[in-house]
């Protein structure tokens, strides 16, 4: 099959990330092989495949260098195989979730990571989903414990996770506002924003609004900030964060937040998704009843999945971006 593979870490997509012809993934008795029609890209891809900061390697990516040789996560496709003791799923089913390798013709998929597809979706839409609508569904849901009429300010809205968490508040009656650059404020007003920031105009953090929730979605503005754009018995949750440093990479923030959140009012933290099939299954839902439609921005196809990471690491996203197989 054809493959997009990395031999050796690096920052930069264009000079790691190849296509090869590689032997299809052999399953295992709770897998499944996917025929693989879409894969989407997230800031996971570029974490896996640049192995930083650090820590990643030593999470059991490889130390030196990649145990995995394809960073992709997403997909959507159809089951073309199933293992031994697979129940649930059958050859021919539409589906979507969660892999190593999904950048690629087949992949091998766990079924505690696989869901059925949104049957209103196309499956460029449904790859958008995994990763970044799982974030945003357990920050919103059981993180910032959103209900209805709070006042919730999510910063890095237009993003891949911020675009989906947007719906999402808003479904659990949330009065959302959405912080942006000045591009993308109709992007995130047609999600449905209430309020739109634009950061490069206005401070969030002037003390003039104060928000029951605060998701921060690869932001880095200093915790004695956001604090100050809390109520006093406000939620932060540092969803991402991003400095470019080698050990930490923005990390250093969340870990503040959590030392400190024990000794005040205010409750800050952040937390590790839990990619698991029954909150795919939520999600689902979700989108079926038309309550959430992932912001896919543009599509590419397999052979130029560096050029969607530079996409992204431009900083021009609008949403998520999507791989066609």
């Amino acid at each position: 099959m054809t493959s997009v593979v990395q031999d050796r870490y690096g920052p930069a997509p264009e000079d790691v990330l190849r296509l090869a012809e590689i032997a299809r993934p052999v399953i295992w008795r709770d897998e499944v092989l996917v025929k693989v029609r879409a894969a989407s890209v997230d800031r996971g891809t570029w974490h896996l495949m640049a192995g930083l900061p650090y820590p990643v390697r030593l999470a059991g990516f490889g130390v030196r260098r990649p145990k995995y040789a394809n960073p992709g996560r997403s997909l959507a496709g159809t089951v073309e195989t199933v293992g031994d003791g697979v129940t649930g799923f059958e050859p021919g089913d539409e589906v979507f979730g969660i892999c190593s390798g999904s950048f690629a013709e087949y992949a091998a998929v766990r079924t505690g990571k696989l869901s059925r597809k949104p049957a209103n979706l196309t499956f460029g839409q449904a790859a958008a989903v995994p990763i970044s609508g799982l974030t945003a569904l357990q920050a919103v849901r059981d993180h910032g414990r959103v209900r209805a009429g709070e006042k919730v300010l999510i910063v890095g809205a237009s993003g891949g996770v911020g675009s989906f968490a947007v719906q999402i508040a808003k479904v659990y009656g949330a009065d959302v506002t959405a912080v942006c650059s000045t591009p993308k404020t109709d992007m995130v007003r047609g999600l449905g924003a209430g309020h739109v920031i634009d950061y490069t105009r206005a401070d969030f953090t002037d003390g003039a609004h104060r928000y029951d929730v605060i998701l921060d979605i690869g932001g880095n503005r200093r915790l004695s900030d956001l604090r100050r754009a809390l109520t006093p018995k406000g939620r932060l949750v540092i969803v991402g964060s991003e400095t470019g440093g080698r050990w930490l990479g923005g990390t250093d923030r969340q870990l503040r937040a959590q030392l400190l959140s024990p000794f005040i009012a205010q409750k800050l933290g952040t937390f590790v998704s839990s990619e698991n099939a029954e909150d795919l299954a939520a999600l689902r839902e979700l989108i079926e009843s038309g309550k959430v439609t992932p912001a896919v921005e543009r599509t590419y196809p397999l052979g130029e999945v560096a050029a969607a990471v530079r996409h992204m690491l431009d900083g021009r996203t609008h949403g998520k971006l999507v791989i066609t197989v």
